[in-house]
């Protein structure tokens, strides 16, 4: 074992440990994996609690999820293994992968709330838009269908009724990238519960998209999301509505014009 892979199974149990103290899993939920090599990843076993897990207990794999080494007895490679491979085969930038069940972000997709709206700075700078999938079913094809399309586009996502997906170009950020999410989580949940929790307005959210794409955060297709979900729908310092509405008032004034010339023909043909 190389000095690096034995830091990095280090680091992929002490992340278990913050998870489990923060409650972002709970008894043997939850998984993390990392990228060991172009074509292999290390990976957390089945049935294990993360909170209290040993180096020697994670298993390296290829990316077809078979073993590159021994598995230590009776263990077995996460539930969630598609998922992770999915990540990793949609982004070779995404060198880890953490699927985590936090309270309140799971709660906010039951209760249908999205965190696809800009309503935190740190979060629309960070995370950008969190989408949620539609539910499907835990350690299963669908499951990795669900966040295939997504995770190309997104480095935090909650699975409805089910967890997160956050993935980074190391642990420490997709792990720092769930305490954000979970953090958003409660934030916004809180201030529905005072009565609300409203957007910030295009202007501020074009400032933090600038930091956003400054800091690295950026990915493709934010320009898009953003317009749809924050009205930032134009070029810095030029504000204008998102494109569904400017297309919807252009189609009003044009059958207003064009009731206006048929009441100004038929009363020409009146008056003849």
């Amino acid at each position: 074992m190389t000095d690096a892979v034995a830091a990095l199974r280090a680091e992929i149990v002490r992340i278990g440990q913050l998870m489990h103290e923060h409650d972002f899993v709970d008894g043997a939920s939850g998984n993390l994996s990392a990228r060991i090599g172009p074509d292999r990843i290390l990976a957390t076993p089945s049935g294990l609690a993360k909170g209290f897990l040993q180096p020697d207990q994670l298993l390296v794999l290829d990316m077809q999820g078979m073993p590159v080494e021994p598995h230590p007895a009776g263990l077995k490679p996460t539930s969630e293994l598609l998922m992770h491979l999915e990540a990793y085969r949609r982004r070779p930038d995404v060198n880890a992968v953490i699927h985590a069940h936090p309270i309140v972000s799971v709660a906010l997709s039951i209760a249908g709330v999205s965190l696809a709206e800009c309503v935190i700075p740190e979060a629309v700078v960070i995370l950008g838009l969190v989408p949620t999938t539609p539910y499907a079913t835990p350690s299963s094809e669908e499951n990795q269908k669900a966040i295939s399309e997504l995770v190309v586009s997104h480095d935090a996502i909650i699975l409805k009724n089910h967890g997160t997906l956050t993935v980074g170009k190391d642990l420490w950020r997709a792990y720092m990238k769930l305490e954000t999410l979970e953090h958003t989580a409660k934030t916004i949940a809180l201030a529905k519960l005072l009565g609300g929790s409203p957007s910030l307005p295009p202007q501020q959210v074009e400032k933090l998209l600038q930091t956003r794409r400054e800091l690295g955060f950026a990915r493709p297709g934010d320009e898009e999301e953003f317009c749809l979900a924050c009205g930032v729908c134009h070029p810095p310092g030029d504000h204008r509505a998102p494109k569904e509405w400017t297309d919807s008032i252009a189609h009003d004034e044009a059958e207003l014009v064009k009731r206006i010339a048929e009441q100004v023909r038929r009363q020409l043909q009146s008056a003849r």
